[in-house]
């Protein structure tokens, strides 16, 4: 069965990973996406490497392997936007589909007739998302945004690291969450759009910013200080609010406990050979636990220095304990889990022959997600989409090319 989206066109003006992320899950979800890409030079991502996709002969290509964490199951039509033959091509394009999505600065569309105000007015029904660091408004509006920069003003870093008394400080994460967070609001905000446009038959501007986006998912850390008036700190891996729930050390590596209930830190205790401790007023609770967290910790890490991580996953498992290992990326995609869920998936690529990316981790009972269509080459879709779609003749599309509009 085709997917929930098929039959939908989504014009993918966004380059990185924010909106390109959101353009990949409509892709998944069975939209047929048009990237937009600049002639000759494409999605900044593209040249963001080592490492580079391989030939089928061993050989770089020009496609770095980041582009292909995120434009899977896409069309890649190279236009020059700054020409008024490539605006052109984009309003034609604009008022044939359902979705546009774009991350340009605030207002760097409108010079060119771009903008929501201006495609609105062709195509009524058309849902326009915007993506910036900060939004439409606001005093910040045209500042340009970067996840690194939003995960530090946005509170994420002030929560991540080793705390200041073990000569810790803050850290990033180590992928570009925020962003990540930002495209899938943004394909489920897109979603949501075409499902009123079935009452309203109209389109509407979505405004998504990365700053509102981190705050928003600062989740229970930030309803500890707007309820509980408590300004969260950097425990390392520890949490705020659950007591042992943290990477400790043992004899040959670490491991991690996620003790959530009383009854998982009562079978801890007996498999510690330590049940006193259930008994203890100090840890019987979580509350108890989280006051006294210290304590409890440097006791679990001694018991846990004496034996190797293997040895204590199985006992903690056997024990329904819940745990587990720290795994490199490697150890995750040989993880016999990861393999049963189809998380790792090969594409067909007239370049490499295959590739493998990481699967959508959406399971339909009766829809399907198509992976058939790997990240495209730079261009690849121009000619047909604009031959096809457009209905340009082979003189026109040699004529642009010429003059380098597409």
């Amino acid at each position: 069965m085709a997917g929930p989206l098929a039959g939908y066109k989504v014009l993918d003006m966004s380059r990185v990973l924010a909106g390109p992320w959101a353009g990949q899950m409509l892709a998944d979800l069975g939209a047929e996406v048009i990237k937009i890409e600049r002639p000759s030079v494409g999605d900044d991502t593209r040249h963001w490497g080592p490492p580079y996709l391989q030939n089928s002969d061993g050989t770089s290509t020009q496609d770095a392997a980041y582009f292909f964490c995120t434009n899977r199951g896409k069309k890649s039509v190279t236009v020059d936007i700054t020409q008024p033959e490539g605006q052109a091509i984009i309003r034609q394009l604009a008022s044939q589909s359902d979705v546009l999505i774009e991350n340009y600065k605030v207002g760097g569309l409108a010079k060119y007739g771009l903008d929501y105000d201006s495609l609105q007015a062709l195509n009524p029904q058309l849902i326009y998302c915007s993506i910036t660091g900060f939004g439409q408004t606001g005093p910040y509006a045209q500042r340009p945004g970067y996840d690194f920069l939003i995960q530090g003003m946005g509170g994420l870093m002030s929560i991540t690291g080793e705390p200041d008394e073990q000569q810790g400080g803050p850290v990033k994460v180590g992928v570009a969450v925020t962003d990540i967070f930002t495209g899938l609001y943004a394909a489920n905000a897109i979603q949501g759009a075409l499902l009123e446009r079935h009452q309203s038959g109209l389109g509407q501007h979505i405004d998504l910013a990365l700053l509102d986006v981190q705050a928003a998912v600062l989740a229970n850390q930030a309803s500890n200080y707007l309820i509980g008036g408590q300004v969260p700190e950097r425990l390392g891996n520890a949490h705020p609010n659950i007591v042992p729930y943290q990477a400790f050390a043992t004899a040959d590596g670490h491991i991690i406990l996620a003790v959530g209930n009383d009854s998982q830190f009562e079978r801890l205790s007996q498999v510690l050979q330590q049940p006193q401790w259930a008994l203890d007023p100090s840890y019987q609770t979580n509350a108890a636990r989280v006051k006294n967290r210290q304590q409890l910790c440097a006791s679990i890490s001694q018991q846990l220095s004496a034996g190797n991580s293997s040895d204590w996953l199985r006992l903690f498992t056997e024990h329904q304990i819940p745990c587990g290992p720290i795994n490199r990326i490697d150890e995750v995609f040989e993880d016999p889990q990861i393999l049963a869920r189809d998380m790792l998936v090969k594409v067909a690529d007239k370049r490499a022959g295959e590739i493998k990316l990481v699967g959508n981790p959406i399971n339909y009972s009766r829809s399907q997600i198509d992976y058939a269509v790997p990240p495209p080459e730079l261009g690849d879709d121009t000619a047909s989409v604009l031959g096809e779609t457009l209905e340009f003749s082979q003189a026109e599309l040699d004529a642009l090319r010429k003059k380098s509009i597409i």
